[in-house]
């Protein structure tokens, strides 16, 4: 039973190795968002677009008109002139 017991001590240290190489890359993201804050850009919008960035053109494409579609059938958005004529 040594040899599964090393096994699994060795699979538990690099999961733990993983996880704080994935925190120490979170901090990194952290001060990175709070430079562009300090430069003056909009964080949110940042993180927005990395967000659309990780999807391919078919499905952001998709998502950005049904946010359209959405936000002017809630009145946030003014029809387009093509909206009107239909």
């Amino acid at each position: 039973m040594q040899v599964a017991a090393d096994q699994l001590r060795t699979i538990i240290e690099r999961i733990e190795h993983l996880e704080e190489e994935k925190k120490n890359i979170s901090d990194e993201i952290k001060d990175v968002i709070g430079e562009a804050n300090g430069l003056g850009y909009d964080t949110k919008a940042i993180r927005t677009i990395i967000r659309l960035r990780k999807k391919d053109d078919a499905d952001r494409k998709e998502e950005e008109m049904i946010l359209d579609v959405y936000m002017k059938a809630l009145g946030m958005r003014q029809p387009d002139l093509f909206d009107e004529a239909a």
